[in-house]
């Protein structure tokens, strides 16, 4: 194949692994070159529709990440959404060019026919049959992710984290004992100290 470049992708198209869909369903198709930005500023808007109760993202191949990144974005935005996966394979469609024309000046192509992984998730804010395969219940919202000038990665920072405190020791054990104790040394984060304790009778 060093000879070839590739001129083109196709999907085969299948139907949605999800029966009984409301007619004019929002799909988002998440390709490899999508932007989430982009996929999450439309797909935010539909959903905070009143008509909107339900939306699919699907994905294959290379772009499956991608899906699951923006459906975890919108349930941590919007909060009490339930989730149905679905897992399959689909059929891709890649052809490919010779670099080198033949004499007579036409051109070899050839067509290549891949099965990749592919993924659909549905999100619904309407409650799904929780015995369905696939199916998640809703999580809480949550509000540490932070939004400045649209859709942003995840920013979650670590939970605050108490003082370790020591255990109580009788009383002849308490001489020069090693604990351990957390400082905050910055806003990001704590940092983790020595500290030699002299206890005196």
């Amino acid at each position: 194949m060093e000879n070839f470049r590739k001129v083109k992708t196709s999907e085969q198209d299948s139907p949605l692994p999800f029966p009984d869909l409301p007619p004019g369903v929002v799909e988002m198709k998440v390709k490899e070159g999508s932007k989430i930005r982009n996929l999450m500023g439309f797909a935010m808007a539909r959903m905070e529709l009143k008509g909107t109760r339900q939306i699919v993202f699907s994905g294959c191949g290379r772009a499956v990440t991608k899906t699951i990144t923006c459906v975890e974005i919108m349930k941590r935005k919007l909060g009490g959404l339930h989730q149905v996966t679905k897992v399959r394979y689909k059929t891709l469609l890649e052809v490919w060019e010779n670099k080198d024309p033949q004499p007579d000046g036409q051109v070899e192509n050839l067509t290549v026919h891949k099965n990749v992984p592919s993924i659909c998730i549905l999100l619904s804010k309407d409650p799904l049959d929780p015995n369905e395969m696939g199916y998640q219940p809703p999580e809480p919202r949550d509000g540490l992710w932070a939004e400045e000038g649209g859709i942003e990665e995840d920013r979650l920072s670590s939970p605050p984290q108490g003082v370790k405190r020591p255990l109580a020791l009788p009383h002849g054990e308490l001489a020069n004992k090693k604990m351990q104790v957390q400082v905050p040394e910055s806003q990001k984060g704590l940092g983790t100290m020595d500290y030699m304790l002299d206890y005196h009778h």
